[in-house]
């Protein structure tokens, strides 16, 4: 940028800019380019429309209950974010687009690199090259609206079997759930965008205080797609399900209860991309069609068969033993059992304790999506079976950097993950003004559907050699990251939570409580065979949930006659940050560098008042002390997902309020 030239007026000089850190990001060609803050464009409170029906009667025939039940819901939420950003490229923004010496600006410009580089000054003519982000076809904006439907039948009652009565449950029911997305503003065809650039009409090096002729906003609004329906989908589930349940025999200890059930499914799915005819699309700048994804349909059969035990093995001590058979078309049957137990030897003790399996089959996305083919766009990546450093250097043969393609999607050979878990823990109530509890619980997860970041697998290279597609030539020309059935993950923690009760001369109730989780342990490993990586508690880590090593939620309660306020504490705990690429290879250190996310704590506070018949009314305060999120190294890939703030553990929305009234009609 001609800003962050010497004598230039500084990337600063224009609002929500800054120089960009070519040795933070390792990418020596940014030095003299300019970076501007694309999270603070993330609309973080998306403007949503939401419309809710429900209808339900129920027919009462001697002791049997028939009903019937109605539920649709319609929604309506608008994405918005950082505007588009141009850059050279063939495909896309090619030589005729670039800025021709025709443009107002062209001499300016000219001058100003000329300064600094008066080896190019022989090129005076020539149209310039530039990346410009274009803040007048303004913020991207994407439309999505959802419906859903359900309707239910059944019934419930007593039956005699056996000589004995029974309680039974059968339902049938049929829901849909159907989405279309459509662009909104900021998205712009390709070729028509460049072509209008290549007029020169548009000056995309706008100084401050300068701003786009009236000829040129007329340009950029022709070129818009905005209203272009991107893609859609639609699941349907059909189901038919029923249980009995009831007294079986008695023990000296007490009456054995049980209960059997069946549950029939069939789960359908499709996705239609672009809806435009095939031989009119043209391309739209960065909008994320997903046609590779497309499904005309395709639908899987669930059948389950369940039974559970209530027996009361001695006096305050009941044991539950329960059984489940699934079985899923095209991925097979599994059998998962679960026990429990609750021991109660005095009213102020309780023990409690499970141990369960579980499986979860992949989803239709994991097993039908597509393969895309996307080039690797970064500089940092070199052949791990060559380059024994894992560092890009130019002059050591092996380490050169390379630019394979990325494979992404689904693999219709997945199997499902698998789950063993378990839990012990006591409840203690020594006085009827407090009670506390502490649970141990660990959870083991086997075939973990995953994939793997690129980075991942080149420092695991040799885990994941079969995932480097290599050429005639032995070079990498793909790197596979589609789904797999992996490794493994360990997690252990304890729930702790503590209760208190009172009340003051005036009448007027209180209560406090916190209910936290302590996290203990957090382990993965990348397949079966590789040994478990280093402690996840307290570290970043680049999916799923961020190991905090402590969490909480904390609370304190008035209530007096219609008068009721709860003020509320939301606690988690820092963690050790994510690490840039030239930090980690030691390029720089960066100014008051902390490797360490601070805590973070915000307070909630709400106050209900009761006193109109059938009203309640409800006002609050979130964040009452307007904390913002702590510094975190959360890099926005142009979907508000983050940006300087860690979205899984924090709500970058400051103070705000709250009003809500409800009305009971009967």
């Amino acid at each position: 940028s001609i800003l962050d030239l010497p004598g230039g007026a500084g990337c600063t000089s224009i609002d929500g800019m800054g120089p960009y850190d070519e040795k933070l990001w390792n990418s020596a060609g940014a030095a003299y380019g300019c970076a501007w803050d694309t999270g603070r464009a993330a609309v973080l409170q998306q403007p949503v429309k939401n419309s809710n029906a429900l209808a339900r009667a129920t027919f009462q025939s001697g002791d049997h209950q028939f009903f019937i039940e109605g539920v649709g819901s319609n929604v309506e939420v608008a994405k918005r974010f950082s505007p588009n950003q141009i850059s050279p490229g063939a495909t896309t923004f090619p030589a005729s687009s670039f800025y021709p010496s025709t443009g107002a600006a062209y001499n300016t410009v000219y001058n100003q690199l000329v300064k600094v580089f008066p080896s190019i000054a022989a090129n005076y003519g020539l149209p310039i090259a530039y990346r410009w982000r274009c803040m007048e076809c303004g913020n991207r904006e994407i439309v999505t609206e959802s419906k859903a439907a359900r309707v239910l039948v059944g019934a419930d009652g007593p039956v005699n079997l056996f000589g004995r009565t029974f309680d039974y449950r059968v339902g049938a029911s049929r829901a849909f759930s159907e989405s279309e997305s459509t662009l909104g503003t900021g998205y712009n065809y390709t070729v028509a965008l460049a072509n209008a650039l290549g007029t020169g009409k548009i000056n995309p090096f706008l100084l401050p205080g300068e701003k786009q002729s009236d000829e040129a906003i007329a340009l950029i609004k022709s070129t818009s797609a905005a209203g272009v329906v991107m893609y859609g989908g639609k699941t349907t589930l059909t189901q038919v399900d029923g249980a009995l349940s009831g007294e079986l025999f008695k023990l000296p200890a007490g009456t054995v209860m049980g209960a059997v059930g069946f549950d029939l499914r069939r789960e359908e799915y499709k996705f239609n991309g672009d809806k435009r005819a095939a031989a009119a699309r043209p391309v739209i700048l960065n909008a994320p069609f997903d046609d590779v994804n497309a499904l005309d349909g395709v639908h899987r059969d669930i059948k389950a068969v369940y039974a559970e035990l209530l027996i009361p093995v001695i006096t305050n001590l009941d044991v539950t033993l329960a059984i489940r058979r699934d079985n899923y078309s095209g991925i097979g049957s599994t059998t998962n059992p679960k026990v429990s137990f609750r021991y109660q030897p005095i009213p102020q003790l309780l023990f409690r304790g499970s141990y369960n399996e579980g499986f979860r089959a992949p989803s239709f996305n994991q097993l039908f999506n597509g393969i895309t083919e996307s080039p690797y766009a970064g500089k940092d990546l070199v052949d791990p079976a060559k380059c024994p450093t894992g560092l890009v250097d130019a002059t050591k043969p092996g380490c050169e950097s390379i630019t394979p393609n990325i494979l992404t999607g689904g693999k219709s050979n997945l199997g499902p993950e698998t789950a063993k878990q378990g839990t012990i823990g006591v409840v203690i109530e020594p006085f009827n003004w407090f009670s506390a509890n502490a649970d141990l619980w660990e959870i083991r997860k086997q075939n973990t559907i995953d994939s793997f970041s690129t980075a991942t697998m080149v420092a695991n290279y040799n885990l994941f050699q079969e995932q480097f597609i290599r050429d005639a030539a032995g070079n990498v020309a793909f790197i596979d990251q589609r789904w797999v059935n992996a490794g493994e993950r360990t997690t252990r923690g304890l729930e702790l939570g503590a209760r208190f009760n009172g009340k003051f001369n005036t009448g007027a109730q209180w209560t406090a409580g916190i209910d936290g989780s302590r996290l203990l342990e957090k382990k993965s490993r990348a397949t079966t065979n590789a040994a478990f990586g280093p402690s996840e508690v307290g570290r970043f880590t680049f999916t799923g949930d961020l190991g905090l090593k402590w969490k909480h939620s904390a609370y304190v309660t008035y209530k007096q006659g219609n008068w009721s306020s709860m003020l509320q504490n939301i606690y988690r705990a820092g963690y050790d940050d994510q690490v840039l690429p030239g930090v980690a290879n030691g390029l720089v250190k960066p100014a008051n560098y902390n490797p360490k996310v601070d805590d973070y704590s915000i307070f909630h506070l709400t106050t209900t008042y009761t006193g109109f018949k059938n009203v309640t009314l409800t006002a609050g305060i979130k964040n009452i002390l307007d904390e913002d999120p702590p510094f975190a190294i959360t890099y926005d890939g142009n979907t508000g997902a983050g940006s300087s703030w860690e979205p899984r553990v924090a709500d970058p929305r400051g103070r705000s309020f709250t009003l809500m009234a409800t009305y009971k009609f009967f």
